[in-house]
């Protein structure tokens, strides 16, 4: 490739943001939805009459039949004028009050309508009718997964002072940010790379109320660490390789290597692949499961294991519930993403583990070496294949991948492309929904699942993945409100 002057792109997670930065337009979609429309009446037009007869009236007279036929038309004119200014006002607050219910610091729950002062917010207790008050409060901020609580009043996130922390407050987060308990790794405090202005700390002193309850804002942190948390034990492979060789082609996978794939089976055939991210959900493409492939008791899921036709010999995993992105398109694979829900919990061995969701804040450059692996077919229109494979394969700046000679215009910010622009390596027919991997702070983290490419390993055609930076909000989301 060749260098550009200036620093170099790259694919940025910004995370939960108030407003609803990532989702994207339905094709045809007008994206300024009119919440009124104005009907305003015209200017009605002065049409004076015209005498039939001869007036035996001084012509004085008639001079003043017409300035009084002026001073009437333009009372009517002013008054026209006026009705129209009425009805844009009108208009105008009706919009403002359907547009912005909540007055004042007021904020809404949702779209419910019902309005709650910033100060219930994140405090711990739920006052909006379906909990969002309570949702995405925290998150897990950069590759030290540094938890971070929002701030409704100043609307922004705030590192958590490792002062008087301990494990009891990291469950809690965890649980708030969809995790369960069981699977709870460690908190602990290290210390910040970047100086922060303000933290959140906790008031010992406030009793036994709820963690929200305890936290408010200060400038300064006596440790001078934050916390550091792990709600779950992710992104390890058992099988240690070289990261920077690159493998030519397709390589057969050991056990263990990549114990966060998944196979997922419908009628007894395998279908799609998935990503393992906690003990009861794995992440896929929302195309392996629209239409007739939407109903969850239909699917069977394989775990470590790395050939097919040994699990024919296993009954696998029931899936209890299939939620798919509510902005997925079929036609331009715009937000390719699906969760699956287990109805039994995975057991965590050394060949079945998860994969760490990107957290926001982190940047996947251009080049970056990523991995795919997948049971689809080793050429274009070839049959499944029977053991797991993976190859290596860099990631492509969007713009370079939009280019006409290229995809045109196709890659959408829900999007990432990674392969080579000379062909022979690519994902294909079966990987779908598998998984974009790469390896950072000695982490395996999901950059993306597979979604689509046109062929297979075909030149200036590389594949193209759900950029998970854009979902994971999305996913802890429905993970909190479906534990």
């Amino acid at each position: 490739m060749t260098s550009t002057v200036g620093p170099p792109p790259y694919y940025e997670n910004h995370g939960f943001q108030p407003e609803n930065v990532y989702s994207a337009r339905q094709p045809g979609a007008n994206p300024y939805p009119q919440y009124f429309t104005t009907n305003a009446p015209s200017v009605p037009s002065y049409v004076p009459r015209v005498a039939t007869y001869q007036s035996s009236r001084p012509v004085a007279h008639s001079s003043e039949r017409t300035c009084a036929s002026n001073v009437k038309k333009t009372i009517v004119i002013i008054l026209s004028i006026l009705l129209v200014i009425c009805c844009a006002i009108a208009a105008f607050f009706i919009w403002y009050f359907v547009e912005n219910r909540c007055l004042g610091s007021l904020i809404e729950c949702g779209s419910s309508g019902v309005c709650m002062p910033p100060s219930q917010w994140c405090d711990g207790v739920s006052h909006c009718p379906n909990g969002e008050d309570e949702t995405r409060c925290v998150r897990l901020f950069g590759p030290n997964f540094i938890l971070e609580v929002y701030s409704p009043v100043s609307k922004s996130w705030y590192p958590v002072c490792q002062d008087d922390w301990n494990d009891d407050y990291g469950k809690i987060a965890c649980k708030d940010m969809g995790y369960t308990v069981d699977t709870y790794y460690y908190s602990r405090g290290v210390a910040t790379e970047v100086s922060f202005k303000s933290y959140m700390k906790l008031n010992t002193s406030a009793g036994n109320i709820d963690l929200y309850k305890k936290l408010y804002s200060s400038d300064s942190c006596a440790s001078g660490n934050v916390v550091s948390l792990r709600c779950i034990e992710c992104g390890l492979s058992t099988k240690n390789m070289n990261i920077m060789n690159r493998i030519v082609g397709g390589s057969g996978a050991a056990l263990g290597q990549w114990p966060w794939q998944v196979s997922l089976h419908m009628q007894g055939i395998h279908v799609c692949g998935g990503s393992i991210i906690t003990r009861q959900w794995i992440v896929t493409a929302a195309h392996c499961v629209e239409g007739r492939f939407s109903d969850p008791y239909s699917w069977r899921v394989y775990a470590g294991i790395l050939n097919q036709n040994e699990m024919l010999l296993r009954n696998g995993y029931r899936v209890q519930q299939i939620i798919s992105h509510p902005h997925y398109d079929t036609d331009s694979k715009d937000n390719d993403v699906a969760l699956m829900k287990l109805e039994i919990p995975l057991s965590f061995t050394d060949t079945v583990r998860p994969v760490c969701l990107p957290n926001p804040g982190m940047m996947f450059q251009p080049n970056q070496q990523c991995w795919i692996s997948g049971w689809g077919a080793e050429y274009q229109g070839g049959k499944t294949s029977n053991n797991l494979n993976y190859v290596t394969v860099p990631l492509i700046e969007r713009s370079r991948c939009n280019s006409v000679y290229i995809y045109n215009g196709m890659i959408l910010p829900t999007m990432i492309c990674a392969g080579y622009l000379g062909g022979g390596i690519d994902s294909c027919q079966g990987d779908s929904g598998g998984p974009l991997v790469t390896n950072k702070n000695s982490v395996w983290w999901l950059v993306g699942d597979t979604s689509w490419g046109t062929g297979c390993a075909s030149p200036n055609r590389p594949g193209v993945y759900g950029n998970m930076t854009v979902f994971t909000d999305w996913i802890y989301k429905n993970m909190q409100a479906n534990r």
